[in-house]
């Protein structure tokens, strides 16, 4: 079901400016600080448009913000057009005011589903190493600036212990981290994620969060996540995708918003101290 827009937030229309994330209010699209701006975009598959209407919007720099919705609602599309991994049909997509393709270099990514055997005979180092690829030469030989990116980015999630441990030989919890690793060593402006808790126990996923939490301190966060507990006491910005994308402050966002775009009740717990 598509949802109307709630006040605050632009209609993407001709006469509209983007809706700048987490601030509740419209602003132009030149504003200096955004990192990442979707201009009247749409994107088909086939013949099937994914969205409906146009998306414009942008981040700030420094947001944590959040990709929420229905499974088959495009919030992976979303994403991957962000990182520059799908084209737009129409419009046009700037990160850090340029194409994504232009600034893949500035951007950490993290998958949903690492291409990666767990039975791969590498250990935590050679994977987080793997992040530097994009940066070396045509033969891939790393040198001493990629391994102290690589170390820098183990002590940054808190597996330097782990180094040199097979990578098949870690809990689920301990994957996910050596991915974001992985994803930290290309020493990103912007770290993108897509479902980084899918598969983890409780208590691993609190541990993620917060590990999360930590590195919004430096760097702008976008992610997919289903987990509304962790949106509402985390996340600053909401993206609201069922075909339809909303862009809202997480503190905005009410319990029965959540239940219409699922389709299902949905509980939602506010955090408002984290607000400030």
């Amino acid at each position: 079901m598509a949802h109307q827009h709630t006040k605050g937030c632009c209609d993407g229309s001709k006469d509209s400016a983007p809706a700048t994330a987490g601030a509740g209010r419209c602003h132009g699209p030149d504003m200096a600080d955004a990192v990442l701006r979707f201009r009247n975009v749409a994107f088909r598959y086939d013949e099937t448009p994914v969205f409906s209407p146009e998306v414009s919007f942008s981040l700030a720099r420094g947001d944590f913000a959040c990709i929420v919705g229905p499974n088959g609602g495009g919030k992976t599309t979303l994403l991957k057009l962000a990182l520059g991994l799908l084209t737009p049909s129409a419009g046009e997509v700037e990160v850090m005011g340029g194409p994504p393709q232009a600034t893949r270099g500035r951007v950490g990514y993290m998958p949903q589903h690492a291409q990666l055997d767990p039975k791969f005979p590498v250990t935590v180092v050679d994977v987080v190493m793997m992040g530097r690829l994009g940066r070396t030469g045509p033969i891939a030989r790393y040198g001493r600036k990629d391994i102290d990116a690589a170390s820098a980015a183990m002590e940054s999630v808190n597996i330097s212990a782990l180094s040199n441990r097979p990578f098949s030989a870690l809990s689920g919890g301990q994957r996910q981290r050596v991915l974001i690793a992985r994803a930290l060593s290309c020493e990103p402006e912007v770290l993108m994620l897509d479902e980084p808790t899918s598969n983890l126990d409780v208590a691993a996923q609190n541990d993620l969060y917060e590990l999360l939490h930590e590195l919004n301190k430096r760097m702008t966060l976008l992610l997919v996540s289903h987990d509304m507990g962790f949106v509402s006491k985390f996340v600053r910005t909401i993206i609201c995708v069922n075909r339809h994308v909303d862009v809202h402050a997480a503190k905005e966002i009410a319990g029965d918003y959540i239940s219409e775009m699922y389709g299902r009740d949905m509980r939602l717990i506010v955090h408002d101290h984290t607000h400030g």
